[in-house]
């Protein structure tokens, strides 16, 4: 491991990186992995009035919270990917960080929309036509826990071989 992330006699700028990296990916994919075993489900059983009302609730402490972690992480991949040697680490490190932007992309072009529409409803006045926005969040949440988690292995795996 000689001049790569730091190798056993401490840890420089890279292994702080390549931390960085495995932090942000690591937290982006195990909140969104909770939401969609735990909180998606939950949300699935109410009805419409109180699944307005939790939602409104629930994803208030996101933002910004979540974009920032989710960014940052992008950034360190992308810095990564640029000073890494060895190519194999490099590239892997690019597809994190494509991987991560992905889950910001669909964050904030799918489920960000949807939450808004939701957050500006009144739960005691649901509109009699109301298409409920459950399966559709889901989805869109759905696939950007799955780029998290491939974001998180990706990284592991440029870390190792770094």
């Amino acid at each position: 491991m000689q001049g790569g992330m730091g190798g056993m006699g401490g840890m420089g700028m890279m292994g702080m990186m390549g931390t960085a990296a495995m932090v942000g990916s690591g937290l982006t994919a195990g909140v969104l992995f909770c939401v969609a075993l735990s909180v998606v489900p939950a949300l699935f059983a109410l009805p419409p009035d109180r699944y307005v009302q939790t939602h409104k609730l629930v994803g208030r402490n996101y933002d910004p919270t979540m974009p920032l972690i989710v960014l940052t992480t992008a950034v360190v991949d992308v810095v990564l990917a640029v000073v890494t040697p060895g190519t194999a680490p490099r590239s892997l490190f690019a597809v994190a960080a494509a991987l991560m932007l992905g889950v910001s992309v669909v964050s904030h072009l799918c489920n960000v929309p949807i939450n808004r529409r939701v957050k500006a409803l009144d739960p005691a006045a649901i509109p009699e036509d109301w298409m409920d926005p459950r399966p559709l969040w889901r989805r869109w949440h759905l696939l950007r826990t799955v780029l998290a988690v491939l974001a998180l292995t990706v990284n592991a795996v440029a870390v190792v071989l770094t």
